[in-house]
């Protein structure tokens, strides 16, 4: 049932979605799938232009989006290095289309953040700069998912980051190239991680960072039934993030798998006020923490559709920020990610 759309007059940027096409990929699958993330792919295989304005123009007054890196439309030839620049030089396209109006009012990949091997050390400046020169000025950071657990069962199909890359030497000298650049990282770790982030942040004060996913709880595999249990630990950890002016965090990443939220996946469409009770209890920490200056929501879509829809998922968000001022949601849901991204004239 569709839902009515709550505010529908407030701006969004939304500051962390996709587009791939993975089309071909699918006759190709394993027949049998063992992580509930297999199950994102079938479920959209093509995210494009088209796709990303139809849920932009579902009822919400989205006003520009980010697009961040998911390793699609990578260069086929040249130097593995600079393959991911091939993915910034596509979303450029897609930008330039959003902008010309055509399409409609929304600016879409208004900002860029794409893929560099941080593991290259000084060797990732060529890569930072070809980056820039294909990203048409909207080109704003990097990330390197640094997702990891020990548990294969925890990420599946995502579980290829090697462990401890946050204080891996090698990425320490590579994001020595970022704040002469002005770019930012964004990062995507596993609660049990953000202690190793908190180093990270202290180390590079001038490298403006951001948490994906809220820190990204965790309800499978090894952590199967402990996500509540783990609340207190990652609470903690989040605290002593939110004491890092350099930090600010996504809110959003909860519809996807790895959260083990029950009675909510592809076949369980729940209405946004069990979303909002869901998840609140994580979004509203991150805010008393961080504050809605250093907040914004999310839809990372479309691996959150895993969830929910794009108009239910951002109900949600409106839900569980009712008791905003009217200063705090224009944080919460344009500001923050105009400023972190340096959207001008969007917010």
């Amino acid at each position: 049932m569709t839902e009515t759309i709550l505010e529908p007059g407030l701006p969004i940027i939304d500051p962390h979605h996709h587009l791939w096409d993975w089309t071909s990929r699918l006759p190709f699958l394993p027949a049998e799938r063992t992580h509930p993330f297999d199950a994102i792919l079938p479920q959209t295989p093509r995210y494009l232009l088209d796709e990303l304005l139809a849920d932009c123009g579902s009822g919400h007054n989205v006003v520009g989006t980010v697009f961040v890196q998911c390793g699609a439309f990578y260069r086929a030839d040249g130097p593995d290095a600079l393959k991911p620049v091939g993915e910034t030089e596509f979303v450029n396209g897609v930008a330039a289309m959003a902008a010309s109006g055509t399409y409609g009012p929304v600016k879409a990949c208004a900002g860029i953040v794409g893929h560099a091997d941080l593991t290259l050390g000084d060797s990732v400046a060529a890569v930072l700069d070809a980056h820039l020169a294909a990203g048409g000025g909207r080109f704003r950071g990097i990330r390197h998912m640094m997702a990891h657990d020990a548990d294969p069962a925890v990420l599946g199909p995502l579980g290829h980051a090697e462990p401890g890359l946050a204080g891996d030497p090698r990425v320490h000298a590579a994001l020595r190239h970022f704040a002469s650049r002005g770019l930012s990282l964004d990062i995507w770790v596993l609660e049990p991680q953000l202690g190793e982030v908190e180093a990270l942040a202290r180390a590079f004060p001038d490298v403006p960072m951001v948490i994906d996913h809220v820190g990204t709880p965790l309800g499978l595999g090894a952590y199967a039934g402990r996500r509540d249990e783990r609340f207190a630990a990652w609470k903690a950890a989040m605290a002593r993030l939110a004491v890092l002016p350099n930090v600010h965090v996504k809110l959003g990443g909860l519809g996807m798998p790895f959260p083990g939220f029950e009675g909510m996946g592809p076949d369980v469409r729940p209405a946004s006020d069990a979303l909002a009770s869901m998840w609140s209890p994580w979004v509203e920490t991150c805010i008393g923490l961080f504050g809605a200056g250093r907040c914004m929501f999310e839809s990372n879509f479309p691996v959150d559709r895993w969830g929910a829809d794009y108009a239910t998922l951002w109900n949600a968000f409106k839900r569980i920020a009712a008791g905003a001022s009217a200063a705090e949601k224009a944080d919460l849901f344009a500001g923050t990610a105009a400023r972190f991204y340096r959207l001008e004239g969007l917010a």
